[in-house]
């Protein structure tokens, strides 16, 4: 057995299918099921059942997980062995949507990093919610407010938002850029909606998509303060403040709530939106 079969289970266990395991770790699905069958017949109990479609851990993988987690934890340790930087040390993973990490965190990620040497930053990010398991991601900005689970929820900021227009108004029907469906309780999509707007023509939840379609003045569409800098001071657009605001949340992982290195990265993502809202 080796580590590398360990992390396997937990792949499986947090995705609930082969496939989920073999995108999260890049390895081939088949690699996936032959070497987590290998490890049943070591073990001689099974770890995993089909539920609906699901592989869901039984009692003996839910035993297995809790010491892959204490050796998880001492595997983190090792690595940080022999660090001499001052300060806190350590490795952060944080889950975001691409336009939180690429328009206000990475901008200032450079400065937090030099003044702390010890710490280093993993972005996860994507279109949509990265997984927030203890296996991917320590702490997780979140745009809607998660069910409860195991981990600690926190408001860390409610956001601007701007509806975007032509400032000629020569259009009488310019595009609309919507958000799909399944987001139709964000602010965002509830102003569009009460706006009766009907050449609703592209849909997406892209900012950047929306952006780059309002810079050409010829679109129409709601975005965060974060991702309308340039939008703002173009003299040909016209932008209003919606009335409500996005509320932004923070998902923290239990065991690292006292952590010296995760105080620190809490604190500077709090500044990062603090500091947004101030410009």
């Amino acid at each position: 057995m080796n580590w590398d079969d360990l992390r396997i289970i937990a792949a499986v266990r947090d995705e609930g299918t082969y496939a989920g395991a073999s995108a999260r770790l890049r390895i081939d699905e088949t690699t996936v099921g032959r070497r987590l069958a290998r490890v049943q017949r070591e073990l001689g109990v099974p770890l995993f059942e089909a539920v609906d479609g699901l592989r869901k851990p039984t009692r003996h993988c839910e035993t297995v997980l809790e010491h892959v987690r204490a050796m998880a934890a001492h595997v983190a340790a090792i690595d940080r062995i022999g660090e001499s930087q001052p300060g806190p040390t350590g490795r952060l993973r944080i889950a975001s949507t691409n336009s939180v990490a690429e328009e206000l965190l990475a901008p200032r990620a450079a400065a937090f990093l030099r003044d702390h040497p010890g710490l280093s930053l993993q972005f996860l990010t994507s279109s949509e919610n990265v997984k927030f398991s203890r296996w991917q991601a320590d702490l997780a900005i979140r745009l809607r407010k998660p069910d409860k689970g195991d981990f600690t929820i926190a408001k860390l900021a409610d956001v601007r938002l701007y509806f975007f227009e032509p400032a000629d108004g020569i259009d009488p029907e310019p595009i609309v850029c919507a958000y799909p469906d399944e987001l139709d309780a964000i602010p965002e999509a509830q102003y569009l909606r009460a706006k009766r707007l009907r050449n609703r023509r592209v849909v997406t939840d892209n900012v950047r998509v929306i952006a780059a379609l309002i810079a050409s003045r010829q679109a129409v569409g709601v975005l965060p303060e974060h991702s309308c800098a340039a939008l703002l001071a173009d003299p040909g657009l016209r932008a209003t403040l919606l009335p409500k605001r996005r509320d932004v949340w923070l998902l923290v992982q239990n065991h690292l709530r006292r952590d010296p290195a995760a105080r620190l990265t809490i604190d500077w993502v709090r500044r990062c939106f603090a500091e947004v809202g101030r410009d």
